[in-house]
């Protein structure tokens, strides 16, 4: 429905008429002013142009990232053959935090503007913006006609992936070793295969092949390389352990970094790296996958995942993981190490996949307890302060001790040090075979 607005150029011209009339002339003079007014503002308004006629699109990108800059545009088209001023307004999610959601332009007949403003999205998610306020004013510009519009779109907000230079350097450095090691003579890496060649004096008397050796009548030895097309999965917390805090970002985040980390190095040394998200139920599966690509298959999954105050269900996700991979597979849980929730969510479940796969449980602790329990307090504010960090370590300390009784390899990172660790972690269990 389209709307009569009032300028504020009319509010201006009566109140400066008013105030002229009220000095110069009288009360009867005024009336017979406000009444021509009226009239001039009547006649305005119908001559301006139907906001129905003019054409507003906006261009909203596919996809950002939460808290880089990015940048959005509108076109506004008059199909008219006189120019009109036009005033657009943006209903944006304040989360997008735009720089800008209103514009007042100047199309001309016939004619295209496009204007574009800067955002810098606070929250993940998908947001899908469809209602603009599109306004024309008259000739005079005294009275305005507004109409809501549709103009939907669509634009997914993802995780930062701050570590992304950090898998970059371990895939590399991963290569260069793997191809030393298979180029080096006397040496080999891994446990799968590769090739038998004349023996050396710098190789090791247990990789000598005695059959081709004894075909050959030369010493021939064995060399290996690191496995690949192994599976490594991620299974990421969703839970309400993980909406908590850490260096100025929800759990979930550090855990989502670590995970695009992890998949983007394992998948490039091609290995299948997949993800399963939980909380209360499995929220997303990425099947297994290797290439470069495979990390936005992943990263796909977290823009609408926000974490659920409620006790996740490890059973279920652990029973979904093992009807999804049968195959033994590197197990990576990324969550946190809440003695209590421990107790009565994971480690019943670990022995559910400990047996079949090899389970690595990763999470990211707060340095400032860490400063807590070791600085020597001043008060007895300090003091209790430190006394509950102290508490908290130690619960850390006891849940990662129950993990290791049950088979897992565990790390508890500080902040920016998760996802290198992990890396570093998964390259080990991959040279030495351990899969």
């Amino acid at each position: 429905m389209t709307f009569p607005v009032p300028t504020r150029r009319l509010a201006a011209v009566v109140a400066a008429s008013t105030v002229v009339v009220l000095v110069l002339g009288s009360p009867s003079v005024l009336l017979a002013v406000e009444a021509a007014l009226v009239v001039v503002a009547v006649v305005d308004l119908v001559l301006s142009p139907s906001p129905r006629r003019i054409g507003v699109e906006r261009h909203l990108p596919a996809s950002a990232v939460l808290d880089a800059p990015t940048t959005m545009s509108w076109t506004v088209t008059n199909p008219g053959r006189r120019g009109v001023t036009v005033s657009v307004a943006d209903q944006l999610a304040p989360s997008l935090r735009a720089d800008r959601r209103r514009w007042r332009l100047r199309v001309g007949g016939g004619e295209a503007v496009e204007v574009d403003t800067g955002l810098r999205p606070s929250r993940r998610g998908r947001f899908e913006p469809t209602d603009v306020v599109v306004r024309t004013e008259g000739p005079l510009g005294l009275v305005a006609r507004q109409r809501t519009r549709q103009a939907p779109g669509r634009m997914f907000v993802y995780p930062r992936f701050p570590s992304r230079d950090d898998a970059e350097l371990r895939v590399r450095r991963a290569r260069r070793v793997e191809a030393g090691l298979r180029t080096a003579q006397g040496r080999g890496g891994g446990t799968e295969f590769d090739q038998l060649r004349e023996y050396t004096p710098d190789d090791e008397s247990r990789r000598i092949d005695w059959a081709a050796t004894a075909r050959t009548g030369r010493p021939i030895v064995r060399t290996y390389r690191a496995e690949r097309n192994q599976v490594v999965v991620t299974l990421l917390d969703n839970g309400r352990v993980m909406a908590g805090q850490v260096a100025g970002v929800p759990r979930v985040e550090h855990a989502m970094d670590a995970a695009m980390a992890l998949t983007s190095v394992a998948a490039r040394l091609g290995d299948r790296a997949g993800l399963v998200a939980f909380d209360t139920t499995v929220r997303a599966v990425v099947p297994p996958g290797s290439g470069a690509r495979q990390v936005g298959r992943v990263a796909d999954a977290f823009p609408e995942l926000e974490p659920v105050l409620a006790e996740s269900d490890y059973a279920g996700a652990f029973a979904e993981t093992l009807s999804r991979f049968r195959r033994r597979a590197l197990l990576v849980v990324l969550t946190d190490l809440v003695e209590q929730a421990l107790l009565e969510s994971l480690l019943p479940a670990l022995p559910l996949i400990a047996s079949r796969h090899r389970v690595l449980v990763a999470a990211v602790h707060d340095p400032d307890l860490v400063r807590w329990a070791e600085a020597p307090p001043d008060d007895a504010e300090q003091a209790y302060r430190a006394a509950a960090a102290v508490d908290a370590l130690d619960e850390r300390g006891r849940a990662a001790a129950r993990l290791r009784g049950l088979g897992a390899t565990v790390l508890d990172a500080q902040p920016g040090e998760l996802s290198g660790r992990l890396c570093d972690l998964y390259l080990d269990v991959k040279a030495i075979g351990a899969l």
